[in-house]
């Protein structure tokens, strides 16, 4: 019996999404399993390359900065070249400029071309949510991005360990590698899938409904105050989730663990995402969103609390266990929210600017942490994260207060979509208003 139930819900969970979508998701894990830069850049530059801990440290950053710049440079290339040709451009580039890492040596050359590989990999990210978004009708949504994430830790699991393999062989060849798994991707989209843009017609495809034209420009988006607080509160949960991999990590070996205590600690992330996301989608699919969203960024904050009071691999295996159930809760419920948000035509530079958000925190989290630990202590910055966690839940729930449900089409409600603080109201609408020059 257990057996049969456990095939139903896997069934359940990857039953009746469009076909266009497991395309996309087959491209999304793909593409995750060629992944080699991003992990094993800083021991390319120190081991292999000869580099200083600073100068790493500072390509990474360069990396992150790159991404950051791309993140609303795609969200405009989403709305207005299309989510297909943004994604081609960006899997495009992103394999020329890993190859090209592989074989520069200058710093300044690798510098550059480490900022061009972040920007190129980050700028996918926007065209793919929103073609997700086009292609999955809302009642289906929080489960596609639930299976999205899946495949992305999925990919991620197997491309580290493949991948510390290869970088023992040739830190060269995993860089080749990426590129021509990237072009695969790349290749992949161009024959399997459609634009999905609505009002655009792809010969792959038939004809999308056009929605009401809109005009919707970068200054829309950061006067819609009901979704600039989501991306804030997206910050600062980026910024408690990024401390897995930047404080943990401090705090584990000031308190005298190796790294190995930490890969094992830390692999029970991927075990445990990879394991029980599709089960658990079933339990959140059709639960209420804001309750879910509090009770993730709780989660997260006292997850991370909790490891002030660790002193051993079972406790601190524990507060992974508690985070992460926490991020495999937060991830799809909060881009259904951002899906739910963002008008139709400019669904682009709204995924963009809520992409700027982890970005960003990409950028500030290291610095927090070693600023905290060197300063006041590990166990200051767990409380912070705590703390950080608690904002995050008040917030959530004052910002879901009086949501309009959503719309069958996936526009925001009426009263909604005519105010962009995203609150019910008689303002004129600056989704109307706004100009249209970016």
């Amino acid at each position: 019996m257990p057996i049969a139930r456990l095939r139903r819900a896997f069934k359940d969970s990857v039953s009746g999404l469009p076909r266009e979508f497991w395309w996309l998701w087959t491209s999304t894990l793909v593409n995750r399993l060629g992944g080699f830069v991003a992990t094993f850049m800083t021991l390319y530059l120190t081991l292999d390359r000869g580099y200083s801990a600073s100068y790493a440290g500072l390509v990474a950053s360069l990396y992150g900065l790159g991404g950051m710049v791309s993140s609303i440079g795609a969200g405009v290339m989403t709305d207005r070249l299309g989510r297909r040709p943004t994604l081609l451009i960006s899997q495009g580039s992103s394999a020329v400029s890993v190859a090209v890492l592989g074989f520069v040596q200058h710093p300044v050359a690798i510098a550059v071309v480490a900022t061009v590989v972040g920007a190129a990999t980050n700028a996918s990210r926007p065209a793919v949510q929103a073609m997700m978004a086009d292609i999955v009708p809302p009642k289906d949504r929080v489960r596609a991005f639930s299976l999205n994430y899946w495949a992305i830790n999925l990919g991620f699991a197997v491309s580290a360990v493949a991948a510390g393999f290869i970088a023992e062989y040739s830190y060269l060849v995993g860089f080749l590698g990426e590129a021509v798994m990237t072009l695969a991707c790349a290749i992949f989209i161009y024959v399997k899938v459609p634009e999905s843009q609505p009002g655009s017609t792809d010969a792959a495809g038939p004809t999308r409904p056009a929605v009401p034209e809109e005009r919707v420009s970068l200054g829309t988006v950061l006067r819609d105050r009901r979704f600039m607080g989501t991306v804030g509160l997206s910050f600062l949960i980026a910024l408690i989730f990024m401390q897995g991999f930047v404080g943990l990590p401090l705090a584990m070996g000031a308190a005298g663990f190796s790294a190995a205590d930490f890969g094992l600690v830390m692999a029970l992330n991927g075990v445990l995402i990879v394991s029980l996301q599709i089960p658990l989608t079933r339990f959140i699919e059709h639960r209420d969103s804001r309750r879910l969203l509090i009770f993730s960024a709780l989660m997260a904050g006292y997850g991370f609390g909790l490891t002030a009071f660790a002193g051993s691999i079972a406790v601190y295996a524990l507060t992974v266990c508690v985070w992460t159930l926490a991020e495999m809760v937060n991830a799809p419920t909060q881009m259904g929210l951002v899906v739910r948000l963002s008008p139709v035509r400019g669904r682009g530079r709204y995924q963009g600017v809520y992409t700027l958000s982890w970005a960003t925190a990409a950028m500030v989290a290291p610095v927090l942490a070693g600023t905290v630990v060197d300063g006041l202590g590990a166990q200051w910055l767990w409380g912070m994260c705590a703390v950080l966690g608690t904002a995050a839940g008040a917030g959530y729930w004052g910002l879901m207060r009086k949501l309009p449900p959503e719309q069958p089409d996936g526009e925001p409600a009426a009263s909604d979509a005519s105010n962009g603080e995203g609150a019910s109201g008689g303002e004129k609408s600056p989704t109307a208003a706004g100009s249209s020059s970016l």
